[in-house]
């Protein structure tokens, strides 16, 4: 039987495939903090995960969805970026909550203070969900205006791809400056690493743009940092928990 005797087969095959890998990349990319929410959800204790990363992501993922008005590429990339930032949120609503039961007696901060001393260290979820709407609406404003300049749009898709690749240096300097992990989840870490590295190697197989294989590069250097921290820190002896009775004192980034 000559090759043409399993199109019937083939099509609908590589078709499946095709619709796999789409869905892969569209949810691929929140999988790794299910565990990290998880953690959270069981110890009620959010001081392990910096929001920062949250901040990050949601600033590269709203980036380039305005990217691709200028630039249309792949849908499933754009549904993946939607679907990145209703997970971050997601993950801000929950350590939020959380550390507002926490800290019942602590001063209230809010976005509309303005007060840069308190940047991303509001009492309530509401402030957070502003202070995106504004950066959206900014952001989508110059935008609008400069849409038609090529040098604007591939720097804009450029920052979001840099800003991507800076993901995990919150959670390093995070963990740096507290001398710990504890609370961190390593499975999240791990799924960063193999899926950045996975990544990496695609733009470099393929020939991606020098910028995404850089970039790429980078978060893979990140993500072992952290796991080398998380190593190093397991090694040393544990400290005695003096101040466990105020856990506002101890502030992720």
């Amino acid at each position: 039987m000559d090759a043409q005797g399993f199109d019937w087969l083939l099509v609908p095959l590589h078709q499946l495939v095709s619709w796999g890998a789409a869905g892969a990349m569209v949810f691929g990319g929140v999988v790794p903090y299910i565990p990290q929410y998880r953690d959270i959800r069981r110890t009620q204790n959010a001081d392990g995960f910096s929001t920062y990363v949250c901040l990050v992501l949601l600033v590269a993922n709203i980036l380039r969805i305005l990217f691709w008005f200028g630039r249309r590429f792949e849908a499933p990339l754009l549904w993946q970026s939607i679907v990145m930032t209703g997970a971050m949120l997601l993950m801000l609503k929950l350590c939020t909550e959380v550390r507002a039961a926490s800290e019942l007696s602590a001063r209230r901060h809010f976005f509309a203070d303005f007060d840069p001393r308190h940047f991303w260290h509001w009492s309530s979820f509401a402030d957070y969900v502003q202070c995106v709407l504004a950066f959206t609406g900014a952001a989508g404003y110059i935008t609008y205006l400069s849409i038609d300049s090529a040098v604007f749009v591939e720097t804009l898709g450029f920052l979001a791809v840099l800003l991507e690749a800076m993901m995990g240096v919150p959670q390093l300097c995070r963990n740096h400056r507290h001398r710990s992990t504890e609370g961190m989840s390593i499975k999240m870490v791990l799924m960063w690493t193999s899926g950045d590295t996975f990544k990496t190697a695609y733009f470099l197989l393929n020939g991606a743009p020098l910028q995404f294989s850089v970039c790429g590069l980078l978060q893979v250097l990140v993500d072992l940092a952290i796991l080398a921290q998380a190593y190093a820190f397991a090694c040393r002896p544990p400290k005695p928990a003096a101040h466990a009775a105020h856990p506002a004192c101890a502030k992720a980034l």
